[in-house]
């Protein structure tokens, strides 16, 4: 799809705030409100605008530990991984899973969970008993200097 320069404008303005509306984005990428609603609509009907969700701030509701879990697997086949992964997204406290390469890990996982307590019962009960798994080796968040959800649009304009 090709993005002209009132695409990208709504792109980023919704990345910022989902809840704007249409006249103040109209306003905002300089189009009338009618051109920017259908622009919006052939946006989402394109798949390229997913969803839209809010933000939650995870240490106001108990969730102060973050952890990520390399996970090693026993064998490398589409039904290893599938069960692994069907497994995975019954998990609440898993916010990322990534199938990676470059790294003595087949899987990464971003947890996010009360405490240290919690975590521990979390990988020794549901993550390391899972058919597959050899080894989970966890990194644990002291700072997040950076966490946004705005994908970086700057390669669109060329």
């Amino acid at each position: 799809m090709k993005f002209d320069r009132y695409d990208l404008k709504i792109l980023e303005e919704l990345q910022k705030n989902a809840r704007i509306t249409n006249q103040e984005l109209a306003d905002r990428i300089g189009l009338s409100p009618s051109p920017c609603l259908r622009r919006v609509k052939a946006l989402e009907e394109s798949g390229i605008i997913r969803d839209q969700v809010t933000r939650l701030k995870a240490s106001a509701l108990g969730l102060k530990l973050c952890a990520f879990i390399h996970i090693s697997m026993d064998r490398h086949t589409p039904e290893r991984f599938e069960n692994f992964e069907r497994h995975i997204r019954e998990y609440p406290e898993v916010i990322e899973c990534h199938l990676i390469t470059g790294q003595s890990a087949d899987y990464m996982l971003k947890v996010m969970v009360p405490d240290m307590e919690y975590y521990q019962e979390f990988l020794l009960n549901k993550i390391t008993p899972l058919e597959g798994v050899t080894g989970a080796h966890s990194s644990f968040v002291l700072r997040n200097p950076v966490n946004r959800t705005e994908l970086p649009l700057t390669h669109l304009g060329h």
